[in-house]
Formats: structure tokens, C-alpha cells, sequence
């Protein structure tokens, strides 16, 4: 029985990998069959890239194509480099038209080529209409497969024409209601047509109102509209309301997990579709520039330290409590960062509040401020006995900390408007910006009353 259960498939995997590693690839074969796609998927990326093509070579037909459309970008080019042409369009071709077209920007042109040759003019025609929207709308993700029926039909109707069809496509948890002009007028839940009369028409069952996504609205647009309305299935229009596929929540769920993959990964600057096998100098070079950048910031940081040479060098205590006033800077800005991005993101941030979130966060940091100031100016107290040392460091922590929760919200929505995305350089800004006042406002406080 082939193994379904997440945790039966981890233990597959990791017994498929002990006996590649101990008696090499014949003696795992036999367990290959039992692996679902996407846990062929899993294993792939778990394993050397010399040892994926090996077992790749032995991968049935019928799971290739799906093998290739679970496996993240990095291992998947691999993957197609080292296969043989008319072998990946076999493979490609047995895919739905939606996934197709999945696929397509990373294939070979001869790949291409010859897939599009094997197809039907139907199939052709429907790739090139998904293929004419970009991949991260909701064009770009829609199926064209999508069942349409007229609303002054009967039930009992629309049930023989679903018999005729013989098999629904995938996900199918509604028809979709359209005029003689394919225009959207409504959906029919198959619930619904299961319980209704014979004799019903199926306006008198359409929801009327059902939610909808134009073809260019974003990939994140839909996905939240996914979560909030719990969908199954939901139609795609064109400018003039006329249906032109639809999208299924098994794509959202792709959707989602790119985009939580890509928020953990943007802040290191790492690539979320990136190798984790990869050739040593390639991710040395992808990640040298990220390390490029942040020695620029420390740079910066650096200066702002050096101006006050003179002062560090009279009391080394300022040495010792400096990074505490950054560090307490850094994360109360981290903290506004994350959840205003999270709040443009999900629509709940809009320039009618952002002026409110921006006031909030200032309170938030401010008092936040003088609770730890209070804690960090008693401890330096008691630790170099200088009253005036433990008033300037607390004064510094209010400062740090309100203006570091009020940048934490502002670098968002600022770089949000220039086009920036702020998962990706929020948090290097941000602890520019944290370090930048925290060491200035501490040292130049210093600077004042100590010398």
C-alpha cells in the first residue's frame, strides 16, 4: 500500500536514503514505488545531485511530470539539465494544461517545442492563455478547465450533463453560472444540485454573489481571499466578467508555502528555491553579496563609534553597556517591522491607518523604553556605582527604543510605495537605523555629562 501518511513517507525517505548511502541505488528501487510524488520530490532535494540522477532515472513516467512540479527551483533545473529531451516532454505532457504551464518558463526550447507539437490545438490554445498572464497573478494560476452551465437549465439537466462528462476536474466543489455571453452570473454548489428537485431551475439554487478574482490581480491577493473565505474553488474573470478558468486551493496552498518559505529566507538575503546541495562556490557567491551588504551597515556603525573615540576611552564602561543600548534598539524595531509587514501584506495596513499604526508603535517603544530603562539604569547602578552613568544609559534607551519602533513601522510602507520589498531589506535598514541612534544617543549623552 503506498504510504500516505506524512509520517510513514519521512520514514520511507529516510530509509530510502540509509540503504542508497549503505548498498547503493538497486538495493532502494524497490521502495521507490511506494513514494508519492512529492515525496519523491523530498527525497530528490535530500539527496547529492550526483545520486538524484541516478534515482531519477528510475522514476516511473506517470510520476515524473508531478515529481517535477513538487521539487523547488534550484533541484528542478538540475533535474531537467541532466534528462534527456524527448524523455522530459513524455514527462511534461502527461500534466494538466494549468501545470504545463507551470513548467514551461524553465524548460529547454526544444522541450517546449516539442510539447507544444504533441498537444491538441484545444490544449494549445488554453496554454497560451494562461501563458499570457504573469506567473504570479491570478491569471498565471488559474486552470482553463473550468465546468460552466446556464442558468434557466433544469437540474435534472446539468446532472446528465455531469454524467456525460464522466469525471469532474480536480477540486470541483461548485459549477460555474454564465450567460450567453460567458459572462459570470453566479455558482451552484454541487451539494446544492445533489439535493435540489429534478425539476429545479438552476438560477433558483446559484448563489448570486459568489467570490470572484480578475485575471491580474496579485497571487497574494488570492491566497488571502483563499484563507478568509475558506474556498474550495473560485472563478476567474476577465475585464468584461467573463469567465476564463478558475483557481483551486490546492495552488493557494503553493501559493502560501512559497510565500513563508521567501519571508524566512528574504531577511538572510537567501534564495527559498536555492539548492540546499548546491555547488560550494555558486552559494558562496549568491550569498557574498548579502554579507557585502551588511559590512557596509557594521561600517556605518563604525563611524558613528569613532567620532566618540575619546569619550569610550576615558570610561570603559561605555564600552561594556554599548551594545545593550543597540541590541534593545534592534529588536523593538524588528518587532514594528514584522508586524506592519505582516499587516501590509495581508490588507490591514492601508494609508487611511497608517498614521495610527505609526502613533501606536511610537507609545509601544516609548513605554517599552522607560520600563527597561528603568531596569538597565538600576543594574548599571549597582554594577559601576555611577548614578549619572546608569541616567544616561536610561535616557538612551528611550530614545533607541521610540525611535527604532517608530522606523520598524515607517521602512515598511515607505519602501512598500518605491517598489522595495521590505521582507527583503527592512531588517538590514532597520538595524542600520537602531545602531546608528542607539550608539549615537548613548555616546553623545556620555560625551555631555561625562567629560
Amino acid at each position: 500500500m503506498a504510504a500516505t501518511h506524512s509520517d510513514n513517507a519521512e520514514e520511507l525517505i529516510e530509509r530510502i536514503i540509509t540503504k542508497l548511502s549503505e548498498s547503493g541505488v538497486d538495493a532502494a528501487l524497490p521502495l521507490l514505488k511506494d513514494l508519492h510524488p512529492a515525496d519523491i520530490a523530498q527525497l530528490l532535494e535530500s539527496l547529492l545531485p550526483e545520486e538524484r540522477l541516478r534515482i531519477w532515472g528510475h522514476i516511473d513516467d506517470e510520476h515524473r511530470g508531478e515529481t517535477l512540479l513538487e521539487l523547488g527551483e534550484g533541484v528542478r533545473d538540475s533535474i531537467i539539465g541532466g534528462t534527456d529531451v524527448h524523455a522530459l516532454a513524455a514527462a511534461v505532457h502527461r500534466l494538466d494544461t494549468d501545470e504545463i504551464a507551470d513548467l514551461i518558463p524553465g524548460l529547454p526550447d526544444e522541450v517546449i517545442a516539442e510539447v507544444m507539437f504533441n498537444v491538441s490545438r484545444e490544449e494549445r490554445e488554453q496554454l497560451e492563455a494562461v501563458l499570457s498572464y504573469p506567473e504570479d497573478t491570478a491569471g498565471g494560476l488559474m486552470d482553463i478547465d473550468a465546468v460552466a452551465i446556464r442558468p434557466r437549465i433544469t437540474v435534472a439537466v446539468v446532472r446528465r450533463y455531469l454524467r456525460m462528462l464522466m469525471k469532474l476536474p480536480e477540486y470541483t466543489d461548485k459549477l460555474f453560472v454564465v450567460n450567453r455571453s460567458n459572462q459570470l452570473t453566479g455558482t451552484v454548489l454541487l451539494s446544492d444540485l445533489t439535493t435540489a428537485d429534478d425539476d429545479q431551475r438552476i438560477s433558483d439554487i446559484t448563489n448570486t454573489e459568489p467570490h470572484y478574482f480578475t485575471a491580474e490581480q496579485d497571487e497574494l491577493e488570492v491566497a488571502n481571499g483563499f484563507a478568509r473565505y475558506n474556498l474550495v474553488s473560485a472563478p476567474v474573470l476577465d475585464e468584461d466578467q467573463r469567465l476564463i478558468g478558475r483557481i483551486t486551493v490546492d495552488d493557494v496552498v503553493d501559493v502560501i508555502r512559497d510565500e513563508a518559505d521567501y519571508r524566512v529566507m528574504a531577511p538572510a538575503g537567501l534564495d527559498e528555491e536555492e539548492d540546499i546541495f548546491a555547488p560550494v562556490a555558486q552559494t558562496t557567491r549568491s550569498r557574498a553579496v548579502w554579507l557585502g551588504v551588511n559590512l557596509i551597515t557594521a561600517l556605518v556603525a563604525s563611524v558613528v563609534i569613532a567620532r566618540f573615540e575619546d569619550t569610550i576611552g576615558q570610561l570603559v564602561a561605555l564600552a561594556v553597556l554599548m551594545p545593550i543600548v543597540a541590541s534593545m534598539g534592534g529588536n523593538t524595531g524588528i518587532q514594528s517591522l514584522t508586524v506592519v509587514i505582516r499587516g501590509l501584506s495581508v490588507g490591514t495596513i492601508s494609508s487611511g491607518n497608517t498614521r495610527r499604526i505609526l502613533y501606536k508603535e511610537l507609545m509601544v517603544g516609548s513605554l517599552n523604553g522607560v520600563i527597561w530603562a528603568l531596569a538597565i539604569a538600576a543594574i548599571t547602578v549597582l554594577w559601576f556605582d555611577n548614578i549619572q552613568l546608569g541616567m544616561i544609559i536610561g535616557a538612551a534607551m528611550v530614545i533607541t527604543m521610540a525611535s527604532a519602533a517608530v522606523f520598524g513601522a515607517l521602512l515598511p510602507v515607505v519602501m512598500t510605495r518605491m517598489g522595495i520589498d521590505p521582507a527583503l531589506a527592512g531588517g538590514v535598514a532597520l538595524t542600520t537605523v537602531a545602531d546608528v541612534i542607539g550608539f549615537f544617543s548613548f555616546l553623545g549623552l556620555a560625551a555631555l555629562f561625562l567629560t
